[in-house]
């Protein structure tokens, strides 16, 4: 029979355990995104893993990693290779349409600038006739404020007028009234 174990020995053979598992996790990780041709990274490996980053540069590791990027490496420069070695019916067809997006990016901005003029105008034109209509309704305005304007002005002078009209009858009625009363003084002093 075995001999039990101390607390310490289960906690060193826990940690062992998950290290193990964390290690495969990654290695599972790499193999993956090279499968997947996926670029290989150490941060990219770490967090696709769930591991902190010390564990992706941890020796027995990081050896894996950077002969994972290794071969992605000479993957790319024999791709680049191959890619040179294209038919040259590819290369035209590239340049073809390189040209192509080049001119349909040109006409869609000249298109964007006669769609700003056009709405531009259609506002200044907007603008132009509610100005218009504008000025023709403070026309109106002012027309008939001026007419209510003389209509008083005419009002005042006709009450002008009829006031010293009255005033003048005023004055003589008040002479006119003087001298009867002086008239009348005049015939009670001397009886």
């Amino acid at each position: 029979m075995s001999e039990p174990r101390t607390p310490a020995q289960v906690l060193r053979e826990a940690r062992q355990k998950d290290s193990r598992d964390k290690r495969a996790r990654v290695l599972s990780v790499v193999d993956q995104l090279v499968a997947e041709n996926e670029p290989v990274t150490f941060t990219g490996v770490a967090r696709a893993a769930n591991v902190s980053h010390w564990l992706v540069y941890a020796e027995g590791v990081r050896e894996h990693i950077e002969a994972a990027r290794h071969r992605q490496g000479r993957a790319a420069v024999s791709g680049a290779r191959a890619s040179a070695k294209e038919p040259a019916g590819w290369k035209l067809e590239k340049q073809l349409l390189r040209e192509d997006n080049q001119r349909l990016r040109e006409e869609v901005e000249r298109l964007k600038g006669a769609v700003r003029r056009s709405l531009g105008q259609q506002l200044d034109q907007f603008g132009a006739a509610d100005l218009g209509t504008r000025v023709d309704e403070l026309t109106a305005e002012h027309q008939r404020l001026q007419a209510e304007r003389d209509d008083a002005l005419a009002q005042v002078k006709g009450l002008t007028e009829q006031l010293n009209e009255v005033q003048d009858d005023l004055a003589g009625a008040r002479e006119s009234l003087r001298r009867m009363i002086r008239a009348e003084n005049s015939a009670n002093t001397g009886q």
